[in-house]
């Protein structure tokens, strides 16, 4: 059975970089590769009826553009490697949900691309990198 390996994928320069990288490592050792793709999403309990099913419709539209525009091209990307390739879409905190889906999927490891973002507000707000870094269930992977 092969073992998985979670990137976190949101289309920027440095996530390329670590899916480039997770295809290198998953050709080279026969593991598959599960791209994640996280939209940030914070649940309002306070919107009215009419709200929330806008709210509704424009997270579905934002899932279905998702797929499409930034999934489904990398994933084609991933299998002319023969490398074998799932995805996972999902709304939320994107450090927590790579950790529910690196459980979820029994990985072996999640990789990350750094962003490059240093300084005051990551040391205010922590950063994808840091966070996955202390609670991660896997070793965690930040290509630079």
């Amino acid at each position: 059975m092969s073992r998985k390996i979670i990137v976190g994928f949101d289309g920027s320069p440095a996530s390329q970089r670590a899916l480039d990288f997770a295809i290198t490592r998953a050709k080279a050792q026969g593991d598959g590769i599960v791209i994640a793709h996280i939209l940030e999403w914070s649940p309002y309990s306070f919107l009215t009826p009419e709200e929330l099913a806008e709210r509704h419709k424009r997270r579905k539209n934002e899932l279905e553009r998702a797929e499409k525009a930034i999934l489904a091209p990398m994933v084609a990307r991933v299998e002319e490697q023969g490398v074998p390739v799932t995805t996972a879409l999902k709304y939320g905190h994107i450090a927590e949900t790579l950790v529910q889906i690196a459980k979820t999927e029994d990985a072996a490891m999640i990789m990350i691309g750094r962003m490059g973002h240093s300084g005051l507000s990551s040391r205010i707000f922590g950063s994808v990198a840091g966070t996955l870094a202390q609670v991660a269930p896997v070793p965690v992977t930040i290509v630079p």
